[in-house]
């Protein structure tokens, strides 16, 4: 059974979108419309967060709505066309004044390494080797297949602990 200690003060969890809500493709129509496909039950992990006082927000770098339609169905607040993630990531902190050791970040490129050296850092199981040598876990399940509810129930029994 994996370590909970490094989840036990967590009180948000920051998220990527594209790679960890979604398998990192993406559904280009004859009029360029882009769609994703992302798991409900990654959907259910945040739905259970939020009721366990755990707040969930996204920041991504993607400039498609996309990101903001999904996030509105879940109730979590979204920054989109982020350059610089760990700007916002602080300014979110700081709101708040959480340290470090009480935020999450779950991530699957190298955009999102900086952030994850901050904070706990999270990889889901298909991220790219780069981010799974600076996390301090690794989802077995892979982006848009299940990583954020598995990281999601990891949270709340570190909380029951």
């Amino acid at each position: 059974m994996e370590s909970l200690e490094i989840f036990s003060h967590i009180k948000l969890l920051v998220c990527d979108f594209d790679g960890v809500f979604t398998d990192n493709n993406v559904i280009v129509d004859e009029n360029g419309k882009e769609s994703v496909v992302c798991s409900r039950a990654d959907g259910m992990g945040v739905e259970l967060l939020k009721k366990n006082g755990i707040n969930v927000i996204v920041i991504s770098k993607e400039r498609n709505s996309v990101v903001e339609t999904r996030c509105e169905k879940m109730r979590i607040p979204n920054f989109y066309g982020v350059d610089e993630k760990l700007a916002v990531l602080q300014q979110e902190m700081a709101k708040d004044s959480l340290q470090p050791d009480e935020v999450c970040y779950i991530g699957n490129d190298v955009n999102d390494i900086e952030c994850m050296k901050y904070v706990v850092g999270v990889a889901v199981g298909d991220a790219f080797h780069q981010v799974k040598e600076v996390a301090g876990f690794v989802t077995e399940k892979n982006g848009g297949k299940g990583a954020v509810r598995e990281l999601a129930d990891l949270l709340l029994r570190a909380k029951q602990v």
